[in-house]
């Protein structure tokens, strides 16, 4: 199992379905949540997850500054629920902050979490720079990691 990261138009029409029905089942069905969660910004944004044979693993998307904001975003991240507790979660994030901090050459990320996984996001160096808000009914901070 590798990482792999895609522009939108690179996706496998599979892929694509894959990615947007765990986002679906994880955001909107797990986490009750009726929201628009194909919000249109796919298209501008790149793609990184991991699969397992034919099993999305994790996912995250990583939005390049200017499309959400003059930082770039990591966002909709995910662990599919068989594959929780195995360290995927801390291995996206490591991967997500290298791409764009290296391969992008970025000095700042942003991170909108929710405010139970905030300690996690912290472990990376992410810093709190906003106080709780609710977000679709679910407590949210802001985030920013500097490299």
């Amino acid at each position: 199992m590798m990482w792999q990261l895609k522009k939108f138009e690179q996706l496998k029409l599979e892929e694509l379905y894959q990615i947007l029905k765990e986002r679906v089942d994880i955001f909107v069905v797990e986490q009750e949540c009726a929201y628009p969660e194909i919000d249109g910004i796919d298209p501008e944004c790149y793609h990184l997850f991991k699969k397992d044979q034919d099993h999305l693993v994790a996912y995250a998307r990583l939005v390049p500054r200017g499309v959400l904001g003059d930082r770039p975003l990591i966002g909709r991240i995910i662990v599919n629920q068989e594959y929780r507790k195995s360290g995927y979660g801390r291995d996206l994030i490591k991967q997500a902050i290298k791409v764009i901090t290296e391969d992008w050459q970025e000095a700042e990320i942003m991170l909108h979490g929710q405010t139970y996984l905030r300690d996690f996001y912290q472990s990376f160096g992410f810093k709190q720079v906003s106080e709780p808000y609710l977000e679709d009914g679910i407590p949210h901070v802001d985030l920013v990691y500097k490299k």
